[in-house]
């Protein structure tokens, strides 16, 4: 065959649809962070359940030797496991989202690799990641629990894929305000920690002042750990909970992190 009628070299990805190959990329980056992530500790995936049982024991014994019951129900731990699974799944989201082009900054050189699946990647992980550890972790304080739980399975799921999108959204939008303020970082860091108090996993909503009410109730993720709630105790009536404005609130940051990252993905790998 003469050097004429030798076809030219084919790019990377080129004849294999668009859609085929984001899957190709997004799995093999699922598996790289799988194994960074997990398989370079002992017991890999078991830290992943330990952390939050170790963390909701000791809320639950630190808080029965100063309250003789729970706002909720008779058991303290099931009343803040189910604050807290929710507000563990978006917090490893958002962190882990926001974080996306530093830990693959190197592979995002490549052009088959878009700031996009890096993303995917990480919002796919973390969210499977954290729903199975939500359902262990509530499935054996359901069990051991000192009596019967009648579950409402609907507002259980809402509250997860809640979560799920506002983690989402508020990672993306802070992946892309770290890589344009790098301090940034360390704002958010500081502002976000009051979040733990400040979202109903402790107290309940209703049983805080009218003015903390008044201002908590633009915080999403009182919304969430109420909706959670409802699906584990049936007497429990959350008039406060407003769907709509989660799903608002998470859909107007994603928005801003995509037109954000569009805009300027390659200032912030360059910087």
């Amino acid at each position: 065959m003469s050097s004429a009628e030798i076809p030219p070299p084919l790019a990377p990805g080129a004849g294999v649809s668009q859609r085929f190959r984001m899957g190709r990329t997004v799995l093999a980056l699922i598996l790289r962070e799988m194994s960074s992530r997990y398989g370079r500790s002992p017991g890999g995936y078991v830290w992943a359940v330990l952390e939050p049982v170790g963390m909701i024991l000791i809320m639950a014994i630190g808080f029965s030797l100063l309250v003789r019951n729970p706002p909720l129900g008779t058991s303290f731990i099931l009343f803040f496991a189910t604050g807290f699974i929710p507000f563990n799944l978006y917090q490893a989201l958002s962190n882990t989202i926001a974080r996306t082009m530093i830990f693959s900054r190197a592979l995002l050189s490549y052009p088959i690799i878009t700031w996009v699946d890096a993303i995917l990647a990480r919002f796919i992980l973390n969210s499977l990641t954290g729903i199975m550890v939500g359902y262990l972790v509530l499935m054996v304080f359901v069990q051991v629990s000192d009596s019967p739980i009648l579950l409402n399975i609907r507002p259980i799921l809402e509250t997860m894929l809640l979560a799920m999108l506002l983690g989402l959204g508020v990672g993306t939008l802070n992946c892309a305000l770290i890589g344009l303020i790098p301090v940034w970082d360390q704002v958010w860091s500081i502002f976000s920690r009051p979040l733990f108090l400040a979202s109903g996993i402790i107290l309940l909503y209703d049983d805080m002042p009218a003015l903390a009410r008044d201002i908590l109730w633009y915080n999403p993720l009182v919304h969430v750990t109420g909706l959670m709630r409802t699906g584990f105790y049936p007497t429990y009536e959350a008039t406060y909970v407003s769907v709509a404005f989660v799903i608002g609130f998470s859909l107007v940051s994603l928005f801003m992190g995509i037109v954000l990252m569009g805009r300027y993905h390659r200032e912030i790998l360059t910087n």
